[in-house]
Formats: C-alpha cells, sequence, structure tokens
C-alpha cells in the first residue's frame, strides 16, 4: 500500500479539527467525511473533491472532540466539552437525541458494528457508557477499576480518566484507553470486565481493532509508540515506534494490513504490518494530527482507497492508495 495525495483544504474550520470519521454510503449518495472541531460545529464533505455537504451542523457551546458515524449511514454523532452527545440525521442535520453527561465525561465515542448501542468513553467518572441507539436510553455503564498493583491510596488513580473507545469486529469485545496508559478490555454480553492490558506509560488517545482478527488491537499513545495485543490472551505481539512526539490517533485500513497514524510531530505515517515498520511518512500538516480516518469499504463506482487526517492546522488532508 502506498498513500499519494489527493486534496487538502486549508481553513476547512474555524479552529482546530479534533475529530474525524467516515459516513458510510448509502443507496442515495458516497460515503461522506465528517468532521468537529473547537469551533463548537460539525461538517460533512464529498469524499474525493472534499466540497462541504450542506450547511455547518451546530448545537453545542464548546468544541467538538469526537464524532461517530453509524453503520447505516443514516445517522452521526458528536460529543463536545460542553459534556453533550449530539445524535442527528446525516441528510437533514436533524437532532435525533441529546445525551447529557456530567462535566468532563465525555471524550471518544463509537457505535458498536451492528449499530445498536454508542459507547462513549467517560473521561473523570472512569467509565464507559453504553446508550440503545432504538431508544437513546442508557443501557448500562461499564466502570474500569483500578490496577491490582495500585493501593487506595495511590494518587494514580486520579489518572483513570478514559479518553477513548474501541468495539471489535464481533461486537462481543469493547476496549478503552485512559490518561495513565491503560488499556482495559470488557465482555459486553455480560457487561463485565475482563483485564487491563499494560505496556503504555503516558495517554492511551486511540485505539481499533483489527477487521481482519477480532482479538487484535492497535493502540496510540503520548509515550510515542503503537502497540498491538492480543486482546484475549492479555499480551503485547508488536510494537511500532517512529513518530518524534505523541501519537494521537490510529485506524486501520479495511484489508487489515496496514496503519495509519498521527502525531504532535505534525506528520501522518502508514505502517506495513508484515514488516511492523513505517512504510510512508506524510508531511501535509503544519501542527499536531488529531485525527486519521480510512475510508470503510462500499459504495457505488468505489475503485481505490481514501484516508483522511485532520490537524489543529484547521486543514483536513485526502489521500488515494489502492
Amino acid at each position: 500500500m502506498k498513500l499519494a495525495g489527493l486534496k487538502s483544504v486549508e481553513n476547512a474550520h474555524d479552529e482546530s479539527i479534533w475529530a474525524v470519521d467516515w459516513v458510510p454510503a448509502t443507496d442515495r449518495r458516497p460515503a461522506l467525511l465528517l468532521t468537529g472541531a473547537l469551533d463548537e460545529t460539525v461538517r460533512l464533505w464529498r469524499p474525493d473533491e472534499l466540497s462541504r455537504e450542506g450547511t455547518p451542523l451546530g448545537g453545542h457551546c464548546l468544541g467538538v472532540v469526537s464524532v461517530a458515524a453509524h453503520p447505516s449511514g443514516a445517522i452521526a454523532a458528536s460529543a463536545s466539552l460542553d459534556s453533550f452527545v449530539r445524535v442527528f440525521d446525516v441528510d437533514s442535520g436533524a437532532t435525533i437525541a441529546t445525551l447529557e453527561a456530567p462535566p468532563s465525561e465525555v471524550w471518544g465515542m463509537r457505535f458498536d458494528p451492528k449499530g445498536n448501542t454508542l459507547a462513549v468513553a467517560g473521561g473523570g467518572s472512569a467509565s464507559i457508557k453504553l446508550w440503545e441507539t432504538s431508544t437513546w436510553q442508557l443501557i448500562t455503564t461499564l466502570n474500569v477499576p483500578r490496577p491490582e498493583a495500585t493501593r487506595p491510596s495511590d494518587k494514580s488513580v486520579v489518572g483513570k480518566f478514559v479518553l477513548s473507545v474501541a468495539w471489535s469486529p464481533d461486537g462481543k469485545r469493547l476496549a478503552c484507553g485512559s490518561v495513565d496508559g491503560t488499556v482495559s478490555i470488557f465482555d459486553v454480553a455480560r457487561a463485565k470486565f475482563l483485564h487491563h492490558l499494560e505496556g503504555h506509560y503516558m495517554p492511551v488517545r486511540s485505539l481499533v481493532f483489527s477487521p481482519s482478527d477480532p482479538r487484535v488491537l492497535f493502540t496510540a499513545s503520548d509515550d510515542g509508540h503503537i502497540h498491538i495485543y492480543d486482546s484475549e490472551g492479555k499480551s503485547l505481539i508488536g510494537a511500532m515506534s517512529g513518530h518524534s512526539s505523541w501519537v494521537l490517533c490510529v485506524d486501520v485500513s479495511p484489508d487489515g494490513a496496514a496503519v495509519a497514524t498521527g502525531s504532535s510531530d505534525r506528520t501522518v505515517r502508514l505502517w506495513d504490518l508484515s514488516m511492523r515498520a513505517a512504510a510512508q511518512t506524510m508531511t501535509n500538516h503544519s501542527d499536531q494530527v488529531w485525527g486519521v480516518a480510512f475510508r470503510p469499504l462500499g459504495g457505488a463506482g468505489v475503485r481505490s482507497g481514501r484516508l483522511a487526517s485532520v490537524s489543529d492546522d484547521k486543514s483536513i488532508s485526502l489521500y488515494d492508495y489502492s
């Protein structure tokens, strides 16, 4: 796999862009790029020319820190520093539901593969909240326990601030990353904590399961490393490094063969998993890269893959690969 720069849009938002996801294609339209920024808006973009689709979507009174698209492509959600999650209709922009949380308890979020549940990283609550997507009622709260080595008086427990979440492709496992570097794994059906994955020592802001193996989990950390875990066996099976600063985001290609990362070193890197090494470095951005996202498979007339990245420099970059 090799990336080729396709298009960049400067000043795509009025402030730093912190969130990106792809809205899957529907029968009526292609996949769309979804971005969220500190300017309190969410925007949609056409996949090839990066032209804006519709008007900017508001509804938040502070910056947007996360966006997530439903697998149907019909709805999406945005999470903000205002502690609200706004669920909206992609085509009309109409608000479907508004989910409220206490301050600092809304961060990363993801829909499960079937679209029945929205998982929201609970920040300072040290938990993940699961919302049912037909009624938008809270199903349960999964609490992240202290690592066994800590004592009740240990101040490091304060660092159990949950930033990121990821679903396994079969929907059976949920992983979350915390400020202290801990990754926690849950059995979703039983709403039960299984174990911690250790190895990082700084915040894990992003993580994603392999689409080709539900056991394999990729994590990105401020410690500069990308880890590859066997999430069931509780083992670290690989590590990749090369960024010169924090690794802020990670995504895996639809075929599971490559990983893309973004960093505060201003670069996007493509990693060849067969070699477990960086295959390419892209330098389109002039500031921290907060989000990378591979376009999912599907959609009429789609002949090649797409990767998007977003940055503090307010720009979006789109890359082609085949």
